[in-house]
């Protein structure tokens, strides 16, 4: 796994909880390496870095990670493994017990909004979703 530019997400002590937790999550996912300040972990191909930076900064929706998914059943799945013990939002955001928002969207989304016709239906009905339905957006 090679990525030149990867994130690294702050948390106050808890690098490895959230790492291992992320890893049991996303089903290609493993720890890389890890010391008591930094833990490197891979989720589906895609490296991330946890850090135990302490209190002083916390996780704002204004970082998001899309999790794009081709059925419902893995709209369903991301969205009660990652959303225990954090809070649920509007239009398929979640924010889970760290902190972290994510997006948890279907696959599909972007060619619907791309059909001019279709996209202010379907807008519509995702705007008054909060986990997406795939079946509802096809039908809008």
């Amino acid at each position: 796994m090679y990525n030149p530019i990867f994130p690294c997400l702050w948390f106050d002590g808890k690098a490895k909880t959230a790492a291992t937790f992320y890893c049991s999550v996303f089903r290609q996912s493993k720890i890389i390496s890890e010391n008591p300040m930094v833990v490197i972990f891979g989720l589906n191909g895609t490296k991330f870095m946890a850090l135990n930076g302490g209190p002083e900064y916390r996780f704002s929706p204004a970082n998001s990670y899309v999790v794009t998914c081709d059925t419902q059943e893995e709209i369903d799945y991301y969205w009660e493994k990652l959303g225990v013990g954090g809070n649920y939002s509007k239009c398929g955001w979640l924010t889970d017990q760290f902190g972290v928002s994510w997006q948890i969207v279907p696959s599909i989304l972007g060619e619907l909004m791309n059909n001019p016709e279709k996209a202010p239906r379907v807008m519509y009905v995702f705007m008054q979703m909060t986990k997406f339905d795939i079946e509802q957006l096809l039908k809008a």
